[in-house]
């Protein structure tokens, strides 16, 4: 593919580009690679001026640079052709999508798939090996439901929606449009949820719904489990990462981004655009509002203010946290300066 080629592509999001100064300059670009290790041929990206040191050494046919004109006569220098824009990330992401789309098998129900005969199933879906489609389950138009997939009776799964090799789905779950879920994962178990006896645990039935709603991504070896009454509920276009345990009862907003190994207690309720970073733990009943963001291992007891920025455990806002750090280093030498201190006083009053 020409570079010109991939500029028509991006259309308006490339304000400005090397060929308005060479029009005859036009390589043909072949993949794409990350900036340190890009063969030629290859178009990668600079996301800032920090990174800028590796336009001297990238083998890059191709640079997506930011609107930085000393990143840009860099490049120029090198002869290596350029797109500037306001997000270089964003932008490479849509490069990949023009050399690599992923594996999406032509829609047909392998002989060896248990259908429900009650099940309802959409148009154009895929339906593989020994997957188990049990008694009430609906699948929408161009769903994926690769091989081994479980999906218990009363599930229903939206337009389009993928369903990666042995994840399960339970009953009473609802899965929106456009989602995707990883291997392993498991939507719509039941809650933890048992109730102290003298003679042991009662376990507490878990009757309610697990909602995901369109766009969500649900990585792999992931658990988001249904409460015993109402419902646990994913806003749309939520992302997911491997590892993540979502308790019973729990509310995630729209767009959250939850990274690998976070645990969330049941009943919790996250605003829209919450990030979580990995091993936050959040404890239950927390309420954290619209863009609230955590740094990782954050341990959460209390509620977060749209917004905030907390570190630590006990979760601490951002700015307290990096005076609490810069005191924790310091602890020996106070102590050693207070046990002196403690010395001269009892000198002082024998």
């Amino acid at each position: 593919m020409k570079f010109s080629e991939i500029l028509c592509q991006f259309g308006d999001a490339a304000s400005n580009h090397s060929l308005t100064s060479n029009p005859d300059h036009d390589p043909e670009i072949t993949g794409v690679g990350a900036i340190d290790e890009a063969p030629n041929g290859t178009i990668s990206y600079v996301e800032g001026a920090k990174f800028g040191s590796f336009i001297g050494k990238t083998n890059a046919t191709a640079l997506i640079l930011p609107q930085d004109e000393k990143l840009q006569v860099l490049a120029q220098e090198r002869g290596i052709v350029w797109i500037a824009t306001a997000d270089p990330r964003l932008l490479f992401a849509k490069a990949i999508a023009l050399f690599y789309q992923p594996y999406r098998p032509i829609p047909k129900i392998h002989p060896t798939a248990v259908i429900d005969s009650t099940a309802k199933i959409g148009s154009d879906v895929y339906i593989g090996p020994h997957a188990v489609i049990q008694q009430g389950v609906e699948i929408g138009n161009g769903a994926i439901i690769h091989p081994n997939v479980v999906i218990y009776p009363d599930a229903k799964i939206g337009d389009r929606t993928i369903l990666h090799a042995n994840c399960t789905i339970h009953e009473r779950s609802r899965i929106g449009a456009d989602c995707v879920i990883y291997s392993g994962a498991v939507i719509g178990a039941e809650g933890f949820g048992f109730v102290p006896t003298r003679t042991g645990w009662l376990k507490m039935e878990q009757s309610g719904y697990t909602v995901l709603e369109d766009g969500v991504v649900v990585g792999c070896n992931s658990g988001i489990d249904r409460p015993a009454v109402g419902e646990t509920r994913i806003g749309h276009n939520t992302v997911i990462d491997n590892l993540v345990q979502i308790g019973h009862g729990c509310q995630i907003g729209a767009a959250c981004a939850i990274a690998g190994q976070v645990g969330i207690a049941g009943g919790v309720k996250l605003g829209n655009r919450v990030i979580l970073a990995g091993q936050t733990g959040i404890v239950n009943q927390v309420k954290m509002g619209d863009g609230a963001m955590t740094s990782a291992q954050t341990g959460i007891h209390s509620d977060v203010a749209p917004g905030e920025i907390v570190c630590g455990s006990p979760a601490l806002p951002y700015k307290l946290y990096l005076k609490v750090s810069a005191v924790y280093g310091r602890l020996p030498d106070m102590y050693q300066s207070l046990k002196q201190l403690q010395r001269k006083f009892k000198n002082s009053n024998d």
